[in-house]
Parts: C-alpha cells; sequence; structure tokens
C-alpha cells in the first residue's frame, strides 16, 4: 500500500479519439460522418449535455474509488492489477457516460432535416400568398382601367337634360257648363255652330255622368245608345223584358243593332234571356212565333208570359219593360197613359236591383218556351183554346 501511487490517466485509456480532442468553442459535440470522435465542427451542431472534462472526471473519479476497492480487499495481487483494474473502470465509466448522455447524431440529423423543410415549405407558401395577393391586386387594377374605359371611351356622356315644357295652367272648375266649356273649347272644330254643338253634347254627356255618382241618371224618350253601350259592357248575364209597346221596335233599324250587339256578347260568354209579357191572349199569333224564332236564332233564351193568366201574386208588380246588365244595373223605360215611351232610367242602387230580378225570375218561371209557344198558337188559331177574349 506505500508503494502505491496515484495513477494519471494514460492518453490510451479513455474511449478511442476522446483524449486531445478539442471542444467546440459553443459547447457543441463534433459532428461526425462515422466515428463519434471524428470532428466535423459546424454551425448545425447540438451543445453536448455532458463536456468531456467532467466526463473524464467522472471515469478519473470511479478509477480511484476502483484502484482503493482493489487495494484493501486483494492487497496481494499487487499494485499493477490494481492499477489495470482501476484504468478498466475509469474507461468503461467514460463510456457509458458516452453511449447514455450523448444525444443520438441520427435522430438530431433527422431533426434539423425536418425542420429545414418545415422552413422551406413556409418560406414557399409566404411566396405563393405574396404572388396571389399580388395577381389579386394587378386583376381589380385591370378591372378598374377596363371599367374607365369603357366609362370615358364607349359610353356617350350624358346629354344635358333639357328644360321640361311649363305645365298648363290649371282650370279652375266649379259647374258642369264650366267643364263642358273647357272640353268645347280643345275640341273646337273651328265653326261657330259646331263649337255650341260640341259645347252642347259635352254638357248632356258630363251631366248624366255627374248624375251616375248619385247611382241613378235619367234622360227623356229611348235612348238606344245606353242600351247598346251597356250590352257592350255586359260580362256575366243579360235579363230583359219587352212588352207589348215595343211590338213595332224590334222591325226598326235600332233593334237591329241591338240584336247583333247581344248576339256579339253571346259569342263572348254572356247569356241573354228575353221574356216577352203580353197584354191579353189575343197577341198570341204568328208574328210573335217568329220573332221569338228570330232570336233564338241568335241563341237568345226566349219565354212568352201572358198577364191576365199568372197567378194572383205574380200581377200585383209593375210591367214596365226593363234590362238588368250584371245583375248590377237596371235600363228602365216609362210609358204614359197612351202607352208612348217618355223616359229612360238607369239605376244601380242595390236594393232596386235585387227586385227587379226578383220579378224578372217569378216571371221567367210562369212563362211559356218556344215549344209551348208553339202549341198555343196553333190551338188559338183553331178555336180549340179557351182564353181571355174581353
Amino acid at each position: 500500500m506505500s508503494t502505491a501511487q496515484t495513477p494519471q490517466p494514460d492518453a490510451t485509456a479513455g474511449p478511442p479519439g476522446a483524449a486531445g480532442t478539442p471542444e467546440h468553442p459553443e459547447g457543441r459535440t463534433p459532428e461526425t460522418s462515422g466515428a463519434p470522435d471524428t470532428p466535423a465542427a459546424g454551425p448545425a451542431e447540438r451543445a453536448d449535455p455532458v463536456p468531456w472534462r467532467r466526463r473524464l472526471l467522472v471515469g478519473l473519479v470511479a478509477g480511484l474509488l476502483a484502484w482503493g476497492l482493489a487495494a484493501l480487499l486483494s492487497p496481494e495481487d499487487g499494485a499493477a492489477r490494481q492499477l489495470g483494474a482501476a484504468a478498466l473502470v475509469a474507461v468503461a465509466a467514460v463510456a457509458v457516460q458516452h453511449l447514455v448522455l450523448v444525444p443520438d447524431r441520427a435522430a438530431e440529423e433527422r431533426a434539423r432535416r425536418a425542420e429545414s423543410l418545415l422552413a422551406e415549405t413556409a418560406a414557399t407558401v409566404r411566396g405563393g400568398l405574396r404572388r396571389y395577393d399580388e395577381l389579386q391586386h394587378g386583376l381589380t387594377r385591370h378591372t378598374e382601367d377596363m371599367k374607365q374605359l369603357v366609362e370615358t371611351r364607349l359610353v356617350p356622356p350624358p346629354r344635358p337634360a333639357e328644360p321640361e315644357p311649363p305645365a298648363p295652367p290649371l282650370v279652375r272648375i266649379e259647374s258642369v257648363s264650366d267643364l263642358a266649356a273647357n272640353f268645347a273649347e280643345v275640341l273646337s272644330p273651328g265653326l261657330p255652330i259646331l263649337s255650341t254643338f260640341v259645347r252642347l253634347e259635352m254638357r248632356r254627356v258630363i251631366g248624366h255622368l255627374s248624375d251616375l255618382t248619385t247611382l241613378t241618371a235619367e234622360c227623356p224618350g229611348e235612348n238606344h245608345d245606353w242600351m247598346l253601350t251597356l250590352t257592350r259592357a255586359a260580362e256575366k248575364s243579360i235579363c230583359a223584358t219587352s212588352t207589348s209597346v215595343d211590338r213595332t221596335f224590334w222591325n226598326s233599324e235600332p233593334a237591329s243593332r241591338y240584336l247583333h250587339a247581344q248576339a256579339e256578347a253571346i259569342e263572348q260568354g254572356v247569356p241573354v234571356r228575353r221574356l216577352f209579357l203580353l197584354e191579353s191572349a189575343r197577341e198570341l199569333d204568328d208574328r210573335l212565333l217568329r220573332l221569338c224564332e228570330e232570336q233564338q236564332v241568335l241563341h237568345i233564351e226566349v219565354r212568352v208570359a201572358v198577364l191576365p193568366e199568372l197567378p194572383p201574386h205574380l200581377l200585383r208588380g209593375t210591367t214596365n219593360d226593363f234590362i238588368v246588365y250584371d245583375e248590377a244595373v237596371s235600363f228602365e223605360i216609362d210609358q204614359d197613359l197612351r202607352d208612348v215611351n217618355i223616359r229612360t232610367r238607369l239605376i244601380a242602387r242595390q236594393d232596386h236591383v235585387h227586385d227587379r230580378m226578383k220579378r224578372f225570375r217569378e216571371l221567367w218561371e210562369a212563362g211559356m218556351s218556344l215549344r209551348e209557344l208553339e202549341v198555343r198558337v196553333d190551338d188559338e188559331e183553331d178555336g180549340t183554346w179557351m182564353v181571355d177574349r174581353g
């Protein structure tokens, strides 16, 4: 024990290439391409977690402890064997530190490559986004340039607004006469008599239109124009009565125009019904039969009713002529005691029109059809029908 000296670690005691290996200035282990001790310094090296000096110090301490234990436990082995055992323990300690504590350089290399690839990918994406922004900005600028070119070169500049003509002066209308006079002034044909005629006609027409605001209008005598105009205006139905007073009317020119207008209404889908009201059975003759047949040829529904032969409750009502258009307006003609038509009226009051339609339906149901009329006329001519001869 007295001759034992503290052995100095030999250059060959450490792991191959451990002694004399210069440390990296920044505390990094040298990068190797095969053996771990081959120096390959580079900026991408990672920091070694345990410096070589500390590893050698740990190996030296382990060797000293091993030498001390060998000297205590086996003093008879001699100094050479004790030193060999101590050196072997020191080398093993350094080797174990190198294998356990030094990071895997291959893993570090893969991590470095992954980081590099990720950085390159991020740079590529940023470059692509930057180029996309530049392209979008260029397209936007190009669109604005084209729009400005079209507006300035192709689209003609708007013409200055022309001044509006001055509005005609307002005319103050205080009466129907004033309105007729204003119309006559606008429509005046130049001749004094025609100007007066226009003014009077306008006064008459405007007066009727003004009266219709109260749902009632009337004029003296027969107004065939109203009858024709209402026939052309009808859209749903026409229900008409015809008394003995009208018997001569059907051979006149206005009757021809009236029947033609009704035929046109039927073609438009407006049904027309006509009920002939007779004062006595003496009017049942071939002339009436031909009149009914002519109208039925025009698709007008025809019936005939003899007033004295009606039930008593149907005789308690008016028997003057009336025509109901669309079940909304009643066209009526009043007669005097000599059966002369003295007045034409238009009445659109709902209660009055309702009563007229009720009266028409009752008389229509009690009347004879064309076939029944033919049989009745034949019986009248043969004298086999008991009728009122008074």
